[in-house]
């Protein structure tokens, strides 16, 4: 018997080790509760966390709980009860936290339970909140948005007003290479 459990230790012992190795290649981690879902749903979830650059993990609740107290992470623990999937992201979890709650929105039976964002633990209403702000992608497109604007601007008014000079009739000054010919170099004279 003794023998037996010695197996049985060595294999949970491995099983922890792989889960905080795991864990470790990941920034956020978002919880849910996943009981009730078909494997058709969850190999779909998989698939869009997969456009977010995040993957979904089933876990087993002991094993993850130590990992992550291992990890001297210790306030998720409320959230490793019953049958939980873990999404776990590098960055942009606000995006994999939208991705989650729309896909909650068609499959009610999936529930997040809470998050762990930044080293901050955040409950279900507040990743919620969290899933709503505009990701890095789209805070970038909307900053350089804000700036092309006023340059796009300026170009057209510039092109519009050379534009309406020349149909006044002013011809735009030429560039100094263009505007004068080359002058020409004398022939050597002939004796």
């Amino acid at each position: 018997m003794a023998m037996m459990a010695h197996k049985v230790q060595a294999a949970k012992t491995a099983a922890i080790e792989e889960a905080k190795k795991t864990f470790a290649e990941y920034n956020d981690f978002i919880f849910a509760d996943y009981r009730g879902m078909t494997v058709e749903q969850i190999t779909n979830l998989r698939k869009k966390l997969r456009e977010q650059n995040a993957v979904l993990k089933v876990v087993k609740n002991n094993f993850a709980r130590i990992a992550f107290e291992d990890m001297k992470i210790e306030n998720v623990k409320d959230y490793l009860k019953g049958p939980t999937v873990v999404a776990m992201t590098k960055e942009d979890s606000n995006v994999v936290a939208k991705t989650l709650f729309d896909f909650a929105k068609d499959n009610p039976v999936l529930t997040v339970k809470g998050a762990l964002v930044e080293k901050e633990v955040l409950d279900a209403a507040k990743i919620e909140a969290y899933s709503k702000v505009p990701g890095k992608k789209e805070l970038i497109a909307m900053l350089m948005s804000a700036i092309n604007g006023p340059a796009r601007q300026l170009a057209a008014t510039i092109k519009a007003y050379a534009e309406k000079k020349e149909a006044e009739g002013g011809a735009t000054p030429a560039p100094a290479a263009e505007a004068a010919p080359a002058a020409e170099t004398p022939a050597p004279a002939a004796e």
